[in-house]
């Protein structure tokens, strides 16, 4: 009886302390994809976050997802897209779906709106901030900007940012 207490508490033991035999279903929290990844998961280019995510849930029954930032995080685009986004950024996401956003501002005109939507359409991303939307193509954002500068960070010739022509209103 000794013998068997003795082996199955050495079995236990070398399955404790040797990773190698973990099952692939379990899920460590080293091997948790990034939020890009998770993007990349539901059909959405990296470029929508800003570099610098430091950690996200995502409860995968509903789709409600947060995304968090160091801090508060701004930037232009082609010096006329101006963005911020706070430090939590929140909502649903599912195939090709981002709703409900909370957390990403733009400013339009001289005033300062929320993005609540962005739906994938082919290859063009529709950024919705209520009753207007914008259609940009994906490989704008293949990119992730960064806070301060954008996507112009090394004094580069400036990245054009290519919009759709057409602006929707609901």
């Amino acid at each position: 009886m000794e013998t068997m207490f003795s082996s199955s508490t050495f079995l236990l033991f070398f399955l404790v302390i040797s990773p190698s035999f973990i099952p692939k279903t379990i899920c460590l929290e080293d091997d948790k994809p990034t939020a890009y990844e998770v993007l990349k998961d539901f059909n959405f280019p990296i470029g929508l976050l800003p570099e610098g995510v430091v950690g996200y849930d995502l409860d995968s029954s509903s789709g409600k997802f947060s995304a968090f930032l160091n801090g508060s995080c701004s930037f232009s685009l082609e010096g006329s897209y101006q963005l911020k986004y706070k430090n939590t950024i929140k909502g649903y996401i599912s195939k090709g779906r981002l709703s409900s956003l909370q957390g990403v501002r733009v400013k339009v005109f001289f005033m300062w709106v929320n993005i609540v939507e962005i739906l994938r359409k082919g290859d063009n991303l529709e950024f919705s901030v209520g009753i207007a939307a914008a259609g940009f193509p994906l490989d704008n954002f293949e990119d992730c900007p960064q806070c301060g500068c954008g996507l112009n960070c090394n004094n580069e010739k400036l990245r054009r940012i290519r919009k759709n022509p057409f602006l929707s209103s609901y």
